[in-house]
């Protein structure tokens, strides 16, 4: 197992330095002119445009400029933002714990739904509640994150004369005033998700139900809760998990235009401003933390195929 890790650890650093390749070359085929966005001014001295390149360290050649932008990021320095000249990583720092905790409730939202859906269809398959449900779920997944989002927003506020508060209060000050601000966007965010792991787990399911050793349990009079929760459930989660680990992804992608509906000072809000304004350190600096994120989670979720399946084994 160890070996497996160092191994997988290494293709990490692997992929995260071609990430940084990418980024570092994409951004700078944007068009715009750094000058003109620094100095806020379509109209830029020549003179002045050269001393902030020089300032940014853009006199140099490209192949100068990576080695030492990724000098300072293996220090843990980012570099400057554009134009408020903060921290790069200062800025995404504060952000974190926003995004961290609206992904998890939309993760604890979407599981908590498709497990049980999953494996209800499973146990009553092509009977009416399993049709009813696949055609819930493929509803589901049929409608997008940011119309849900939306509509989530304006149905209250005409119906009711709701609206969620504005902002973000932490939830260590305020947990039930957080809750209030975060429950409608999670809700948005993890509908789509816990479709498609519904339906996952509503196939895996299958496949493990008609398995000689569930037929086995089944005949040596083992309660259908016991067969399900005992035996056959933790077998089909596999399947489940590389799926989620996967949509993952999906779920802090969806964060940039939730967080803007529901005006959340989250990465998402920072990644769009950082976008819009053209904000190329802050933009590699996202993009290098979510490609972190995303490979650390697929690693984790590999290991944990050996402790869901004890006949996994690494070598």
């Amino acid at each position: 197992m160890a070996q497996y890790i160092t191994k997988r650890l290494m293709f990490t650093l692997l992929v995260l330095w071609l990430v940084s390749i990418i980024v570092f070359g994409a951004v700078r085929m944007i068009p715009g002119d750094v000058c003109k966005i620094v100095a806020g001014t379509p109209d830029v001295d020549p003179r002045q445009c050269a001393s902030i390149r020089a300032d940014l360290g853009l006199d140099h050649s490209v192949t100068r400029q990576y080695i030492s932008y990724m000098s300072g990021v293996v220090r843990g320095d980012f570099g400057k933002a554009l134009i408020s000249k903060r921290d790069v990583w200062g800025e995404i720092r504060t952000r974190i714990p926003l995004t961290l905790e609206l992904t998890l409730l939309a993760t604890a939202f979407a599981l908590m739904l498709a497990i049980p859906i999953g494996v209800v269809s499973a146990m009553r398959q092509d009977q009416p509640l399993d049709y009813g449900l696949r055609f819930l779920t493929i509803g589901w997944l049929s409608i997008p994150s940011f119309w849900l989002g939306t509509m989530l927003v304006v149905f209250p506020a005409r119906w009711f004369s709701y609206s969620p508060p504005v902002g973000y209060v932490d939830i260590w000050q305020n947990p039930l005033k957080n809750l209030e601000q975060l429950y409608l966007p999670a809700i948005a965010l993890g509908l789509a998700l816990s479709a498609s792991l519904a339906r996952i787990t509503r196939s895996s399911m299958l496949e493990v139900l008609r398995q000689d050793y569930i037929r086995t349990a089944r005949a040596k009079g083992l309660r259908e809760r016991a067969l399900v929760l005992r035996h056959a459930l933790r077998n089909a989660m596999i399947p489940v998990i590389t799926l989620f680990a996967i949509q993952f992804g999906v779920l802090l992608g969806g964060t940039v235009v939730l967080e803007s509906i529901f005006s959340l000072p989250g990465l998402g809000t920072l990644a769009l401003t950082a976008v819009q304004i053209k904000d190329y350190p802050q933009i590699q600096g996202l993009v290098l933390f979510f490609a972190t994120v995303l490979v650390l989670i697929n690693l984790a979720v590999d290991v944990s195929y050996a402790w869901i399946d004890p006949r996994i084994r690494y070598n």
